[in-house]
C-alpha cells in the first residue's frame, strides 16, 4: 500500500467524560499521578500497551468501557476532582512569577532546546539535557513563567534500545504517528497551519509546526517531513543526534534560523532568548541578520542588541564534547551570511574562531559565548571547570574571573517524587508544602517521620521495583526466544531484601559503568554473602556510534550472565522515564561513579535523593556540592588525576572500602524492632538536605532572578530609543580596540617584603591613556596567594584616581593581608562602561 497519509481515529466519548480529551492534549497530566491512574483505570493492559500515552489510549480503548465509565459513580468522582484540579491549575493567577514580578509583562522567554524530556511517551530525548530540558519547562508553567520552547519533534525520536544473546546494542526507530501524541498543528497570528523554510545549499528546507501543551507553557517543535522537501530532507529530523557532520549542521541551522522563524510566525518578540547548549547558536547569527537587513544596523551594533537578550547555558565540560565545524562546511552552509550581516569570509570566521593542534576549526561554544550576555555552567564545579576551559577567550585575567556564571540544576519534584512517598510527605510536611518546594524549612519535618513508616514506605516502593524487574527481564528473555526454564527463572530474580544498587545512565565512557568491576574476586564476594546479600541493577543508552560505550553495555549484560554474579547483576534493556521512576524511588542506594571532572552536572541522582534513596558517588558535578557526609556517601578524593589507570584504581579501591565498611554495614545493622535505624537516618538527611536545594523550582526561580529578568532589562534598555543605548555601547567599543594599544601602567608598590596578616598592601599607579578617558577604565589591585606556583584565591579592589598631570593620571589604594603564606599582587586596567554586561567582557587587560 502507498501510504499518503495517516489519521487517529477516536471513539465518540460520552458527554460526561468527554474532557478526558483536553486533558491528554495537555501534559499536565504527566506529572500528575492520579490523572494518569484515570486513564490506566479504562484498561491497564492497554495502558502499558501505549506506553501510557492518553491519547493514543482514547483512540484504542474499547468505546463500551468508556460508557460503562461515564455511568460508575467512583470514576466519576475521580474524574470530577482531577478535572476540577486542572482547571485551578491552568487557572491560577498568583504564580510565583506573577506575585514575584507584577511588574514584569509582555516579556516572553524563549527556551531554545534540541531535544525535550517530557514522558516516556515521546521519545524525542536521550539523556540527561534532554531531561533537564523537559523538567524546564515543566517548573516554568508551575511557577508561572511567561515562557516559551521551541525544538524538533523527531518523528522516530531517539532509538529504542534492544540487547541481543551475546549483549551487542541494537538501534531501533519506530516512527512516532504525531496523530496519536499529543501534538496539533500550530496556529500562526494569520489563523494558518505554521511551516518556517530554511534556505540551505542548493535548496530550500521546509518545516511544519507543532504544538505541545505542557501545563500553561506552550512547546513548539519542528519536523521537516512535509511534502515539499526532497526525501533526503524530510529525512533531516527524523532522528535524534544521527547522522554526519553535513547532517548535524543542517539541523542546526533549522533548529536556529528555523526556530527563530517560529517565534515570529507566532508573533512573538521575546525580551530573553535562552540557548541551552550550543545546538541552537545559528539563531544569532539570523537574528543579527534581521536587524541588519530589516532595522539597518551595522553588524556591530545588532550584535551587541542580540548579545544583550540572550542566554547561553553549557552542558558539556569536556573540550572534545564541544562541537566544531571545518571552515569549508561553514563555507558551504552559511556564506549567505557573510554579505547580509556585512562581513567578510575572514571576520565571519573570526566570530567563532578557536585554534586547533591541527589548526584552526569554528566553535559553537565559542560563537555562543560572544553573542551571550550571561553565560553559565550547570553546577559550581563546572562553572569553575568551564572558566578554565574558556579561560583563552579572556587572557588578561585569572580563570576564576572569567564571566562564566552557575545555576545548578534540579529536577521537577511531581514528576520524579513517586506516589507513595508524596502521600507520605503529605501526612507530615506542611500543609502547602508542594507550593514550597525549594524552601528548606518544609522539609525539616522529614525527621518527625517515624523511622517504621518511612521504611514501609520504602519497603513497598522496592516491592514494586523488584515487580517491575521480573516483567521487564521475561519479556527480554521471551523476546530472545529463550527456554520455558528461563522464563520461569525470572519469577524469582530480584531479591526484595538485598541491599540494591542502581546504576542507570548513558553508557558513555567517562561515566565508568565498570569502575565496579575492576577487582571481580572483591566484588563477588560482596554480592554472594548469604547473610548480607547485595544486587546492583545497570540500565543506560550508549549513542548508536559509540563504539566503546556499546562495548561496556556487552561487558556488564555478559557479567549479569555469567555463573558468578548471575541473579546479582541485572542489566535492563531500553532505558527510559518510565524504568527511571521505578529505579530511582525503588533501589537502596544510588551509585554514580564518572572521572572528575567530567560529570556537569548529573541529575539522576537528584531524583533519587528526593525519594529518600541516598547517593554514592564521585564528587563532581552536583554531589560535590549536595554531599554533607551526613546524607549519603563520597566516593574518592575533590582532586584531578594525571594517569587515567591511577584514577580508576585509587576510585575503585575507595568504591569497595565504602561499601564494605560503611554502606553494607548500615543497611544490615538492625535493632530490636527489625528497622535499620542509622540507615533511616541517611536517608532523612538525603531527602531533608537535597530535596529544596536540588529541585527545580530552586533552579528555575534562579535563573529567573539573576539571569533571566537582569537579561529581559538589558534588552529593553538596548532596543529603546532606536536602539541608541546598543549603537553608543558599539561606538565605545570600537573606540577602545582603536586606541587600547596607547595604555600604559607603571606601578609603585612593596616588593620582596614581609606582613603581618591583617596589614595592608598599598601601591601608586600611574596611568597613561593616549586618547581614551579616566571613565573608559577602571584601575585594580589584584592580590592572589603563591599555592605552589599557582595562584588561587585572587581578590581585587578599584584603585582611586588622586590626579592628573600631563596626560598622566595617578591612582592609590591598599587591600589587606588575610592569609598567612605567600602572597602575591598586581595592579591592572580594564575598560569600563555602564552597559557592559559583565566586568571583563570585551577581554582587554593590561597588567602593570
Amino acid at each position: 500500500m502507498n501510504i499518503l497519509g495517516r489519521v487517529a481515529v477516536f471513539p465518540t466519548l460520552p458527554k460526561r467524560i468527554s474532557r478526558l480529551y483536553d486533558l491528554a492534549y495537555n501534559l499536565w497530566w504527566s506529572w500528575t499521578p492520579e490523572a494518569q491512574a484515570l486513564y490506566a483505570e479504562l484498561d491497564q493492559n492497554l495502558w502499558r500497551k501505549v506506553n501510557h500515552n492518553p491519547v493514543r489510549m482514547l483512540a484504542e480503548v474499547d468505546p463500551a468501557r468508556l460508557n460503562t465509565a461515564a455511568e460508575d459513580s467512583a470514576f466519576l468522582q475521580r474524574f470530577d476532582t482531577i478535572l476540577a484540579d486542572f482547571d485551578a491549575y491552568m487557572g491560577r493567577t498568583d504564580t510565583w512569577f506573577q506575585q514575584t514580578y507584577p511588574q514584569v509583562t509582555g516579556k516572553s522567554i524563549a527556551y531554545f532546546s534540541a531535544e525535550f524530556g517530557l514522558h516516556e511517551s515521546l521519545p524525542i530525548y536521550s539523556g540527561g539535557l534532554g531531561i533537564l530540558a523537559g523538567d524546564h519547562v515543566k517548573e516554568a508553567s508551575d511557577l508561572g513563567l511567561p515562557f516559551v520552547g521551541i525544538g524538533f519533534l523527531y518523528p522516530q525520536g531517539y532509538f529504542t534500545q534492544r540487547i541481543t544473546r551475546d549483549g551487542t546494542q541494537e538501534a531501533y526507530y519506530e516512527k512516532l504517528a504525531f496523530s496519536q501524541v499529543a501534538a496539533t498543528p500550530a496556529v500562526g497570528t494569520d489563523g494558518k497551519e505554521i511551516e518556517v523554510f530554511v534556505d540551505l545549499p542548493g535548496r530550500r528546507v521546509y518545516a511544519k509546526v507543532w504544538k505541545l501543551q505542557v501545563g500553561r507553557v506552550a512547546l513548539y517543535l519542528m519536523d521537516t517531513d512535509v511534502p515539499n522537501n526532497a526525501p533526503s530532507d524530510r529525512e533531516l529530523s527524523a532522528r535524534l543526534y544521527g547522522g554526519d557532520t553535513e547532517l548535524r549542521i543542517s539541523q542546526e541551522l533549522v533548529l536556529g534560523v528555523g526556530g527563530l522563524r517560529v517565534v515570529r510566525a507566532l508573533g512573538l518578540n521575546p525580551a530573553v532568548f535562552h540557548m541551552n547548549d550550543s545546538h541552537p547558536v545559528f539563531m544569532v547569527l539570523e537574528r543579527a541578520r534581521e536587524l541588519v537587513q530589516n532595522d539597518g544596523l551595522s553588524f556591530e551594533v545588532a550584535r551587541e542588541v542580540v548579545r544583550a537578550s540572550t542566554l547561553f547555558t553549557t552542558h558539556t565540560p569536556v573540550p572534545a564534547g564541544n562541537e566544531v565545524f571545518a571552515y569549508d562546511l561553514i563555507d558551504k552552509y552559511l556564506s549567505k551570511f557573510y554579505d547580509r550581516l556585512g562581513l567578510t569570509r575572514d571576520q565571519f570566521h573570526d566570530l567563532a574562531r578557536q585554534q586547533m593542534p591541527w589548526g584552526s576549526v569554528f566553535s559553537m561554544t565559542i560563537l555562543a559565548l560572544r553573542f551571550s550576555a550571561l553565560h553559565n555552567g550547570v553546577s559550581k564545579l563546572h562553572g569553575e571547570v568551564a572558566q578554565r576551559m574558556w579561560h583563552f577567550l579572556w587572557p588578561g585575567i585569572t580563570a576564576d574571573e572569567v564571566p562564566i556564571t552557575y545555576v545548578t540544576n534540579g529536577v521537577h519534584t511531581p514528576t520524579w517524587l513517586a506516589p507513595e512517598m508524596r502521600d507520605l510527605y503529605t501526612r507530615f510536611l506542611q500543609t502547602n508544602w508542594r507550593d514550597d518546594l525549594d524552601n528548606p524549612a518544609t522539609w525539616q519535618a522529614i525527621d518527625q517521620i517515624p523511622d517504621h513508616e518511612l521504611w514501609a514506605t520504602h519497603a513497598a516502593r522496592k516491592q514494586r521495583l523488584m515487580h517491575f524487574l521480573r516483567a521487564h527481564l521475561r519479556g527480554h528473555r521471551e523476546r530472545l526466544g529463550e527456554g520455558p526454564n528461563a522464563l520461569q527463572e525470572t519469577e524469582t530474580l530480584g531479591n526484595p531484601h538485598a541491599l540494591t544498587i542502581g546504576f542507570m545512565r548513558r553508557f558513555a565512557t567517562y561515566k565508568r559503568a565498570t569502575l565496579i568491576f575492576r577487582d571481580r574476586e572483591r566484588l563477588a564476594r560482596l554480592l554472594n554473602d548469604p547473610l548480607r546479600p547485595v544486587q546492583i541493577i545497570f540500565g543506560g543508552k550508549a549513542h548508536p556510534k559509540d563504539q566503546p560505550g556499546k562495548d561496556l553495555i556487552k561487558e556488564v549484560y555478559a557479567l549479569s550472565r555469567s555463573p558468578e554474579f548471575a541473579g546479582k547483576i541485572f542489566f535492563l534493556e531500553n532505558y527510559d522515564m518510565h524504568m527511571a521512576r521505578h529505579i530511582v524511588s525503588g533501589c537502596d542506594v544510588w551509585l554514580n561513579n564518572p572521572i572528575r571532572p567530567h560529570e556537569a552536572s548529573g541529575t539522576s541522582g537528584m531524583k533519587a535523593a528526593l525519594n529518600g534513596v541516598p547517593n554514592c558517588s564521585i564528587l563532581d558535578g552536583w554531589w560535590a556540592e549536595g554531599y554533607n557526609r551526613e546524607n549519603g556517601w563520597a566516593i574518592g578524593e575533590e582532586r584531578e588525576y594525571q594517569d587515567q589507570e591511577t584514577q580508576n584504581e585509587a576510585d575503585a579501591n575507595d568504591l569497595y572500602n565504602v561499601l564494605e565498611r560503611e554502606i553494607i554495614p548500615a543497611f544490615f545493622e538492625r535493632s530490636a524492632d527489625g528497622l535499620p535505624h542509622d540507615w533511616i537516618r541517611v536517608m532523612k538527611a538525603a531527602i531533608r538536605t537535597c530535596a529544596p536545594r536540588f529541585s527545580m523550582a530552586r533552579q528555575v526561580k534562579e535563573y529567573t532572578d539573576r539571569l533571566y529578568i537582569p537579561t529581559a532589562t538589558r534588552n529593553t534598555d538596548f532596543t529603546s530609543g532606536g536602539y541608541e543605548k546598543a549603537r553608543g555601547l558599539a561606538r565605545w567599543k570600537q573606540h577602545i580596540a582603536m586606541h587600547w594599544h596607547a595604555v600604559a601602567l607603571t606601578v609603585q608598590g612593596p616588593r620582596d617584603t614581609q606582613f603581618g596578616i591583617g596589614e595592608r598592601v598599598a601601591v601608586t599607579a600611574q596611568l597613561q591613556l593616549g586618547a581614551l578617558r579616566p571613565e573608559d577604565v577602571k584601575v585594580e589591585l589584584v592580590v592572589g596567594r603563591d599555592q605552589d606556583w599557582e595562584i588561587v584565591e585572587t581578590g581585587a579592589v578599584e584603585l582611586q584616581l588622586q590626579s592628573r598631570t600631563d596626560g598622566s593620571y595617578s591612582y592609590t589604594g591598599s587591600i589587606a593581608a588575610e592569609h598567612g603564606g605567600s602572597l602575591v599582587y598586581g595592579v591592572r586596567v580594564v575598560p569600563y562602561h555602564p552597559d557592559l554586561a559583565t566586568k571583563y567582557e570585551l577581554g582587554l587587560v593590561r597588567w602593570a
